[in-house]
């Protein structure tokens, strides 16, 4: 009985000085939560007031960044609540690395397509020829940029588009470049 005595008063001891480190823990997550949801709600808002390219791209940042914030906010409270937190950072750092690795094409899409849809060096219904395929663009989106002509639809990825030379078809049009004379 002397030892059940002993052990419940060693849990109760334990837990008397858990409960303050959970309790901050638990705020400096609650914290980091309620900081990830004013970026995220910060990027929708400019979302909404952008046109669609630019508030789409704002959308998947905000996304991101709330994301970020509320996984640094649960390694910060697991570290505040007294847990060693270095091999779990050390394991996302690999775990990083891996997918970075893994993903790189991608991830080169996806940033390609931001840069498309911030840049925008050509919009939908232009004629353009990237690599050897030519056709009208009917969409764009972080991974793709289709490209339509007689039936057919090419799906061109966008780290092709920005790495490769994009030429655009005026269909006759007179553009300001070709009215302007070159000046040296």
């Amino acid at each position: 009985m002397n030892v059940l005595n002993d052990s419940l008063h060693e849990l109760a001891g334990q837990i008397i000085l858990w409960v303050p480190k959970f309790t901050v823990g638990l705020f400096v997550f609650l914290g980091f939560w309620l900081g990830s949801l004013l970026a995220w709600n910060l990027f929708v808002r400019l979302g909404r007031r952008a046109d669609f390219n630019t508030g789409y791209v704002l959308k998947v940042i905000g996304r991101t960044l709330s994301f970020g914030i509320v996984l640094l906010g649960s390694v910060t409270a697991l570290g505040t609540m007294g847990i060693n937190v270095s091999a779990l950072v050390a394991g996302l750092g690999l775990t990083g690395f891996a997918l970075g690795f893994g993903l790189k094409d991608i991830l080169s899409n996806l940033v390609s397509g931001v840069l498309i849809l911030l840049y925008r060096p050509f919009s939908i219904h232009d004629r353009i020829s990237v690599a050897g395929m030519d056709g009208i663009v009917t969409d764009i989106d972080l991974r793709y940029t289709r490209l339509e002509k007689e039936g057919k639809a090419f799906l061109i990825p966008n780290s092709m588009m920005i790495t490769n030379t994009i030429g655009l078809q005026m269909d006759g049009v007179e553009t300001d470049l070709q009215r302007q004379p070159m000046v040296p």
